[in-house]
């Protein structure tokens, strides 16, 4: 299926798998709108992105509620559709358990993984409708439905949170034609893992997910027919920190 015509905007699309996602929507014929809150990390991105198709940035922090409708009414004066929203954007803190979590830091995680996904859901959700048609891509976690110590309080939280708001757009929204997706990818090597208060080594990433699996599923997502809806798709690498290793071995 061709995604030519259609308008995608993924928030997070700087590096990772928001970057991975934008680049196969692109090459899928989508034109993609990128955003994020580095204007270095935008301009590189949107190399790659070009290359692949049509595409354009946008510099944006997404916890800040009326930057984010002013992306969204942007995009929509320029091109009178958004046809496919990926919530990409995402953080965590390297200080992430209670014993040495501070609030500013819980504070940190809910404005981006939560709130900024909630803010761009509601920036897009009056398009769609009028145009009877959308597909909104959350980006959630293996930790939004497996909890665990290695992500902490505050990413648990928030990611099992992202499915909620995801269920919560389906059971009110699908009669307009609108579906939404929990993606939950577990440990996908991605600059993320810097902030881990000790980073992977270099072999187990080399086993992890990479950024270019969570970008064919995003296609994968994206190509299915409107009336096709996935509501949650887990995802994890097939060596498995979280089982042949156990939590104290994936917190090294």
């Amino acid at each position: 299926m061709t995604l030519k015509g259609k308008v995608a905007w993924i928030t997070g699309g700087g590096s990772g798998i928001g970057l991975s996602g934008a680049m196969e929507l692109a090459r899928a014929g989508a034109h993609v709108v990128i955003s994020g809150r580095t204007a270095v990390t935008n301009a590189s991105a949107l190399k790659q992105v070009r290359a692949e198709g049509s595409a354009e940035v946008l510099q944006l922090e997404v916890s800040d509620a009326k930057a984010v409708a002013k992306a969204a009414a942007d995009i929509l004066a320029r091109h009178k559709r958004i046809d496919i929203l990926v919530n990409s954007a995402g953080t965590n803190v390297g200080k992430r358990n209670f014993n040495n979590m501070s609030v500013e830091g819980w504070d940190e995680v809910v404005a981006i993984n939560l709130n900024g996904l909630f803010y761009c859901c509601h920036a897009v959700l009056p398009a769609m409708r009028a145009q009877k048609d959308g597909l909104i891509i959350n980006v959630s976690s293996w930790a939004g439905r497996y909890a665990s110590t290695l992500t902490g309080p505050a990413y648990n939280a928030t990611k099992r949170a992202v499915i909620a708001l995801s269920e919560s757009i389906n059971a009110e929204e699908c009669m307009h034609g609108i579906r939404a997706t929990s993606v939950l990818p577990g440990e996908v090597a991605t600059p993320i893992l810097e902030k881990r208060p000790v980073p992977p080594a270099k072999e187990d990433r080399e086993k992890m997910l990479q950024a270019e699996d969570l970008g064919q599923t995003l296609l994968y997502l994206a190509s299915l027919p409107p009336r096709a809806c996935v509501n949650e798709l887990i995802i994890s690498p097939t060596w498995n920190r979280f089982y042949v290793g156990g939590l104290e071995k994936a917190k090294a």
